[in-house]
């Protein structure tokens, strides 16, 4: 478990740490609500029937995602922060970039169902969503900068971010699979960069 994840949103919706038995709760319902999504459509998941699989009351469920596109975000961003930092110095900077946006947009990759209900979820306009969303942004600027380097141009990690993101609308869309548009942002971000390998 990501500290980062423990220092999520607790049940009141506020910004404090939830407490262990309220992460292991969480835990169990994000756990039940990937399972669910791997066996069966965005269109068949509820919360109610997550909370079922997770041996949890639905109120229970619904005291830390007040939608199913709030867990499925939340779902997202868990495995966001599970892919791995590229910040090794000995690296052109280059390739840490690419790297880094590689991993992140290959996430959902192999997973077409789960990739399409990611897509659905963290576009809606849902209050719980929009709280996610913001965290992932967040978590995807950390990364950016992290990788660049101790002196990240401003202009360099916000031209990076709107194309990892614009990567994605692509890939969701269906006119792209994850893996092209990741080879894809590969070369884009080499012009950003003005670096060639």
């Amino acid at each position: 478990m990501s500290s980062d994840a423990a220092m999520a949103v607790s049940p009141n919706g506020d910004d404090a740490p939830r407490n262990r038995r309220q992460e292991e709760t969480f835990r169990k319902v994000l756990r039940a609500g990937l399972e669910m999504l791997r066996e069966s459509s965005y269109a068949d998941l509820t919360v109610r029937a997550v909370a079922a699989r997770a041996k949890v009351a639905p109120a229970t469920a619904y005291t830390y995602f007040s939608s199913k596109n709030h867990l499925i975000a939340e779902v997202y961003l868990d495995r966001v922060l599970e892919v791995p930092y590229f910040t090794d110095v000995n690296d052109p900077r280059l390739h840490r970039v690419q790297q880094s946006l590689r991993s992140l947009a290959l996430v959902i990759a192999d997973e077409p169902e789960f990739a399409a209900a990611c897509t659905t979820a963290v576009l809606s306009n849902d209050a719980g969503v929009v709280r996610v969303r913001d965290r992932i942004g967040a978590e995807i600027h950390k990364r950016i900068k992290s990788a660049l380097g101790p002196d990240a141009d401003p202009k360099i990690v916000s031209a990076l971010e709107m194309t990892y993101f614009g990567a994605l609308v692509h890939a969701g869309s269906g006119s792209m699979s994850y893996r092209e548009v990741a080879d894809r942002m590969e070369y884009v971000v080499s012009l950003i960069l003005g670096e060639n390998k």
